[in-house]
């Protein structure tokens, strides 16, 4: 019956000349259940009904600025009108539909709520819609309520907030709306610290919902969560879920995986993901991937490894690279030169051995400020001076040391070079450890401008 409603719809906005009067003819509520019937589809994958989705908001949009009192005086309408605006609707159009709307109280402060919502106002949402309890709600209308409650809940009340996408996911199940409920479980749950929760939701969403348009957006959320909980997740359950993926998502998934690794000292997750990388499916192996031998390098660059990374880094063919890995690949190879470099003596080390014994030295010492002379220009980028002076607040202020960078709201945070060698396992006082940590606050400072994603 609705898929029906979808293909008169379709017949309908084929230009036919009476479309404009067939429309009108719709009660809101058909049209509707019709979007929801092409979201849906979309959500499983059929991105072909995006266009349609697009129509179909310009119809609904139409008939409910034309809607009069009469029309809301059908329950089924005015939850319709509801829905719509939670479903990508006009703020302005729905306010001004509510406006005319003679309903229950209960229905007029959802109405209210749900304004604030869509216009940008959170606290005066959560205060409007918290007393009202979506499983009491008709079910198409709870489960939107559910899930723009759990939204709004996600920061300060995250537990509650994930109990809430429960609740949208059981009322209503297979749709558009479970699927952003399960997209932002997998990010409260890794804010959580919940891992169980974290791979549950991860596994649901692979199995339904792979290939929505928005599944990036849940890949951006499993790529950080793996990061976060990586203590308490093991390779086996990473397995688990990216096994379900197709064998291009799953290699993008692991490279991801993989360079954030590598970024954050992980070297156990990104070994293990750049191999996952590496070996592909179905008899397609991925070993001439630049971006698995780039990753893979760059959680390996120690004293002990330095020649072979060093070999492994100028076997990769640059052009294959995207502009952002071309960067860490100049990183890692200044990395590497770091290392085997000879130590530079510091400025009046053998004249005044002395004085430099009788003085602290104090934690911005020259070796923490990387130079980034032998680096290519990237768009955009600032020193971390510029960007603690571009900084509002005290920080702008601040002397220029890593400990101010850290503290200023806007600039990057960089650890020192004691807490970088503790983190690392290294002694600052050795020669080739010390570069090393140079190197390394360097690659870090250049991946914080990049980002952590590769294209």
């Amino acid at each position: 019956m609705r898929r029906a409603t979808v293909i008169g719809l379709l017949l309908l906005t084929a230009g036919h000349p009476s479309a404009g009067s067939a429309q009108d003819a719709l009660q809101p509520y058909q049209l509707v259940r019709s979007l929801q019937l092409v979201q849906d589809r979309i959500a499983s994958g059929d991105h072909a009904a995006l266009p349609m989705q697009a129509k179909l908001l310009e119809m609904a949009d139409a008939r409910f600025r034309a809607a009069s009192s009469q029309d809301f005086k059908e329950p089924k309408n005015f939850r319709a009108l509801l829905v719509y605006g939670m479903s990508g609707g006009n703020p302005v159009t729905v306010e001004a539909a509510t406006s005319r709307a003679e309903t229950d109280p209960q229905s007029l402060a959802v109405a209210r709520g749900i304004i604030s919502y869509l216009n940008g106002r959170p606290p005066e949402a959560i205060e409007t819609l918290k007393p009202i309890d979506p499983m009491t709600l008709p079910g198409d209308l709870g489960a939107f309520l559910a899930l723009v409650k759990g939204s709004l809940l996600a920061t300060d009340e995250p537990a509650a907030a994930l109990k809430l996408l429960d609740d949208a996911r059981l009322l209503s199940p297979g749709t558009l709306v479970e699927e952003a409920a399960l997209r932002r479980s997998v990010g409260i749950a890794t804010t959580q610290g919940d891992a169980a929760r974290f791979a549950l939701a991860s596994t649901q969403y692979v199995e339904r919902y792979l290939y929505s348009p928005y599944a990036s957006q849940f890949a951006d959320s499993f790529v950080s969560g793996v990061i976060t909980l990586h203590m308490a997740i093991s390779q086996d359950k990473l397995a688990d879920i990216t096994s379900m993926m197709d064998a291009e998502r799953e290699k993008v998934i692991y490279l991801r995986i993989a360079r954030r690794a590598a970024i954050d000292g992980l070297t156990e997750l990104s070994a293990f993901a750049s191999a996952k990388a590496e070996q592909g499916r179905d008899g397609i192996h991925n070993e001439d991937d630049p971006r698995a031998l780039l990753y893979s390098s760059l959680s390996t660059v120690t004293s002990g490894t330095i020649d072979d990374v060093r070999a492994r880094l100028s076997k990769i063919d640059r052009s294959r690279l995207s502009e952002g890995d071309r960067a860490l690949l100049d990183a890692a190879q200044a990395v590497a030169g770091e290392v085997i470099a000879p130590p530079t003596a510091l400025p009046g080390e053998k004249s005044a051995p002395a004085a430099a014994e009788q003085q602290p030295v104090p934690e911005t010492v020259a070796a923490e400020k990387p130079d980034e002379d032998g680096l290519p220009p990237v768009e955009g980028a600032m020193s971390e001076q510029s960007a603690v002076q571009a900084s509002s607040g005290p920080a702008a202020t601040a002397p220029e040391t890593p400990a101010a960078a850290a503290a200023s709201g806007d600039a990057a945070a960089v650890l020192p070079t004691s807490a970088l060698a503790t983190a690392a396992g290294l002694d600052p006082g050795d020669p080739t450890d010390a570069a090393m940590i140079n190197a390394r606050h360097q690659l870090d400072l250049i991946d914080q401008i990049l980002g952590a994603a590769p294209k």
